[in-house]
């Protein structure tokens, strides 16, 4: 059956939180409250769609984190030190991730096209699943229930880049051919987790963490620099792998419809 059966979303930056802001200003918050350790926004958001313990600690093997901690500590950074800052980061995240839970603009129409073409809805996330109890129900206030959700630390093997929490979206869903999916995510391991899962997969450029500017931010900036910004996010997400690249989610039904057309015609990812 030659048809797309269903999208596993990301959440951040690509249904809900426009530049994924919640998690990444949380990162330094973390950083900055367990060790009194400075690092930059920008920092922050290399490892982006990672698990959050994961997430950390390739922070810390970061060169030019880990010189600056070894500088301050004498060593580096051990899983212990990663598991006091992660610590401190949940609680942090939880409280932070419900302020920025309503849909990106436009999203939400994209996503009754997808029902009105029988087209299920999965999603996962770099979040546990203790912050995505919190994030859900304020995300289903708002208009925004898919299907079925995976948190990263559901499921044994771990997150991404790997194609697990995707596949226990397909087990979940019905999904009866992994090439009847469509993944989307605006980070290059959340594209890495959908090719790895065998799926088509979409980069999400403007609204998500390749940019990482709120909208207020983003309509700030000129033509000119909107223009520069989008060229080198879609480059990235292209390098990443993605099948293709759109803005934002809000976009997503051309590229929908030219997949449906492709699988139609027997193509596979």
């Amino acid at each position: 059956m030659n048809k797309i059966e269903a999208v596993i979303l990301d959440w951040a930056g690509t249904v809900v939180d426009y530049g994924s802001v919640a998690p990444t200003s949380i990162f330094v918050e973390a950083f900055k409250q367990a060790f009194n350790f400075d690092i930059s926004l920008s920092e922050a958001r290399i490892p982006m769609g990672m698990g959050k313990w994961d997430h950390i600690k390739t922070l810390g093997l970061l060169p030019q984190v880990d010189a600056r901690w070894r500088a301050r500590f004498g060593q580096s950074m051990t899983d212990n030190t990663v598991d006091q800052i992660y610590k401190t980061f949940m609680p942090l995240q939880i409280a932070k991730v419900v302020e920025h839970a309503e849909p990106i603009a436009g999203v939400l129409e994209t996503l009754e096209w997808l029902t009105s073409q029988n087209i299920k809805i999965g999603s996962c996330s770099g979040y546990p699943r203790a912050v995505m109890e919190a994030l859900v129900p304020v995300a289903a206030d708002f208009g925004y229930k898919p299907d079925s959700y995976v948190a990263s630390d559901d499921l044994a093997p771990g997150s991404r880049p790997g194609p697990w929490m995707a596949l226990q979206n397909v087990i979940e869903l019905g999904v009866k051919d992994v090439a009847n999916c469509i993944k989307f995510d605006d980070s290059a391991p959340g594209i890495t987790e959908g090719l790895t899962a065998g799926m088509w997969s979409v980069g999400i450029a403007v609204t998500g963490n390749a940019i990482g500017l709120t909208e207020q931010e983003w309509q700030a900036l000129t033509l000119d620099q909107q223009a520069e910004l989008i060229s080198q996010a879609y480059s990235t997400l292209y390098q990443a792998g993605a099948h293709y690249v759109v803005d934002s989610l809000a976009d997503a039904t051309l590229v929908v419809q030219e997949i449906m057309a492709r699988r139609a015609r027997g193509e596979r990812p």
